[in-house]
C-alpha cells in the first residue's frame, strides 16, 4: 500500500472526491515541483486539527470511569500532540502516502513528526468532507481508544507544567531545566537533569532523552514541594 486510495478501500471506507483526498496528501514540497496542482494540504490540516479535537474532547468526556477536567485537559494535550499525531500515522500507514519533494524526501522529511502530524490532520480534514464525520469515528476509535484506554503511566501527566504552575502560585518566577551529565553509548544515552529556581535545585530526574529526564526531575520537585 502507498497510496491513500489503496488504504481507503482496503479499510472499507468510501470516498467520493478523489481530488480532495489526493490533496491532503499533498506537501508544499511536491506541489513546488508539479505544477497544475490547485494546491497542498494546509488548509485541510487547518480543518482536520478542529475534527480531531472534537473527536477527542468527545471520547475523553464519555470515558467510563469518567475523567475530572484536570485529567481530560492533560489527556487530551498527550493524545493531540505532535509526536502523538506522527505515531498514528506511522501505526496505520498513512506516512507511505505522503507525498513530498525530490528534495524533502531525501533529507528524510517522511520520518519527520512535524509533516507526518500535518498529514495526518490533513486527511482528517478531507475525510470529513467527503463522507462525514462517521467516518472520522471509525477511524479514530481504532486508532486512539487503546491510549485512551491503556494504563495510564506518569507520562501521561505534563509534571512540568504541573511545577510551574504551582511555582507561579507564589512566585512570577520561571523554573529552569539543566543538563547535568549524559551517560551511556550514543545509541542508548541516559540523561540527568536538574530543575532550578534561581540557585536552588529543586529536583533531579533521568531518562532516555532530555524531555523524559525533565519531567522525572519535575515529577520529583513537585511531589516535594506539594506535600
Amino acid at each position: 500500500m502507498n497510496d491513500i486510495f489503496t488504504w481507503m478501500k482496503h479499510n472499507n471506507i468510501p470516498y467520493k472526491d478523489k481530488d480532495l483526498l489526493f490533496q491532503s496528501c499533498v506537501h508544499t514540497s511536491y506541489l513546488n515541483e508539479h505544477a497544475g496542482l490547485e494546491g497542498d494540504n494546509e488548509r485541510l490540516e487547518f480543518m482536520g486539527d478542529a475534527v480531531l479535537q472534537l473527536w477527542v474532547t468527545n471520547a475523553l468526556y464519555h470515558h467510563q470511569p469518567p475523567f475530572d477536567e484536570g485529567v481530560m485537559t492533560t489527556l487530551r494535550s498527550q493524545l493531540v500532540r505532535e509526536e502523538a499525531l506522527a505515531n498514528y500515522c506511522r501505526m496505520i500507514g498513512w506516512d507511505e502516502c505522503l507525498m513530498l519533494g525530490v528534495g524533502e524526501e531525501r533529507s528524510g522529511g517522511r520520518e519527520r513528526n512535524s509533516l507526518l502530524s500535518d498529514m495526518f490532520e490533513a486527511v482528517l480534514g478531507a475525510i470529513y468532507l467527503d463522507v462525514g464525520y462517521q467516518y472520522i469515528d471509525q477511524i479514530l476509535s481504532v486508532v486512539i481508544t487503546p491510549f485512551i484506554d491503556a494504563p495510564k503511566e506518569d507520562s501521561v501527566v505534563d509534571y512540568k507544567t504541573k511545577l510551574q504552575e504551582y511555582i507561579q502560585a507564589d512566585t512570577r518566577k520561571t523554573v529552569a531545566y539543566h543538563l547535568v551529565k549524559t551517560t551511556g553509548p550514543s545509541n542508548n544515552p541516559n540523561f540527568l537533569i536538574e530543575v532550578r529556581l534561581d540557585d536552588i535545585v529543586l529536583g533531579r530526574g533521568e531518562g532516555s532523552s532530555k524531555k523524559k529526564a525533565e519531567q522525572q526531575a519535575a515529577k520529583d520537585a513537585f511531589l516535594k514541594l506539594a506535600r
